[in-house]
């Protein structure tokens, strides 16, 4: 069987068109970069999750919130990047809102 891949060290194999996401990601963003990027994947999918749990439309979620359903179709796409007010508007009117946490406390859960 022909592979197009190359073998590497300790039998980890790498296709011809580079490394495994994580490895990519780390060489392209800065680690302040990931950490943003992570940060609003992690919100969005709250978001996202609480408006299933709810049973909202994003036409209903429209109602609810006062933010337009074209802007809640884009958050969840991560089309854009709304103000933070938007989406504070969204998430109170799921019943959720934002913490702040230290760095530490958010480095110690993932771990």
């Amino acid at each position: 069987m022909y592979r197009k891949e190359r073998k590497i060290m300790d039998d980890k194999y790498i296709s011809p068109i580079g490394d495994d996401w994580q490895d990519l990601r780390a060489e392209i963003f800065t680690p302040e970069e990931i950490a943003e990027c992570d940060l609003k994947v992690s919100i969005i999918g709250e978001l996202i999750k609480a408006r299933h749990e709810n049973g909202l439309t994003q036409k209903e979620l429209e109602a609810a919130s006062g933010v337009k359903q074209p802007v809640i179709a884009r958050m969840e796409r991560g089309t854009t990047d709304p103000q933070l007010s938007t989406v504070m508007r969204v998430l109170a009117s799921l019943g959720k809102t934002l913490a702040v946490v230290p760095l530490a406390q958010n480095a110690r859960q993932s771990s």
